[in-house]
């Protein structure tokens, strides 16, 4: 039998971290080996608890916004991450994956996205919640200088094109989707190449909010 999927809770409310802990306990062989209130206890936590993953509160007390996403990342690589929020801004979203964040879920969200979110991330991917992701794809044409192009009138793109540009928004590198395909790498990075020119886009979040508002599976 494979070892728990262990958990790491970081919320500044208890009533919070008793409900994830409640859900966490009617999932098959997953358990919580630590939690934290503030960002200091956190930091504790996470250099002496092995776990799997952390679900953090980006507006708990001592959390220096997304930087703190980067310097978990830093402290301890393989420790996932799941964003567990009510900001929904979809600069705070594309950012907190730019650092390194796998999932990104919202507090009133369906507590089944818990579930799914875990099933892509240990897949390799990334999981948005379905209202991060409408709210992304939304705003991912506004206001920015390097806007996601308009799905109402989209850059045709080749098959393979939407095949690497779905398997990317998953979160798999240039390998995995390599390995998928049947392709090298080079060919992959290639490709990755070609659509961030045609698309004018400029990173891997941009790609996902772009896969997103295309309806090209993200999980």
């Amino acid at each position: 039998m494979n070892r728990p999927l262990t958990f790491i809770l970081a919320d500044d409310h208890a009533l919070v971290r008793e409900g994830l802990k409640m859900l966490i306990s009617t999932m098959d062989n997953m358990s919580v080996v630590a939690e934290a209130a503030d960002g200091e206890a956190l930091l504790e936590q996470v250099t002496k608890t092995r776990a799997d993953l952390l679900l953090l509160d980006l507006g708990m007390p001592g959390v220096a916004g997304i930087q703190f996403i980067s310097d978990i990342r830093e402290l301890v690589p393989r420790l996932k991450i799941i964003v567990l929020t009510a900001n929904i801004e979809p600069r705070t979203v594309r950012a907190a994956l730019e650092v390194g964040a796998s999932g990104y879920l919202t507090k009133d969200g369906d507590p089944e996205e818990l579930g799914e979110a875990i099933e892509a991330i240990g897949k390799g991917g990334t999981y948005l919640a379905r209202t991060v992701r409408f709210a992304v794809g939304e705003a991912s044409g506004s206001g920015r200088q390097h806007a996601v192009p308009d799905i109402l009138s989209p850059v045709p793109l080749t098959r393979r094109e939407r095949e690497i540009l779905a398997l990317v928004a998953q979160g798999l590198t240039a390998r995995e989707i390599a390995e998928r395909l049947g392709i090298s790498p080079l060919t992959v990075r290639k490709h990755r190449e070609n659509l961030m020119g045609k698309l004018n886009l400029h990173s891997a979040a941009e790609l996902t909010a772009y896969a997103v508002r295309l309806g090209l599976p993200t999980a």
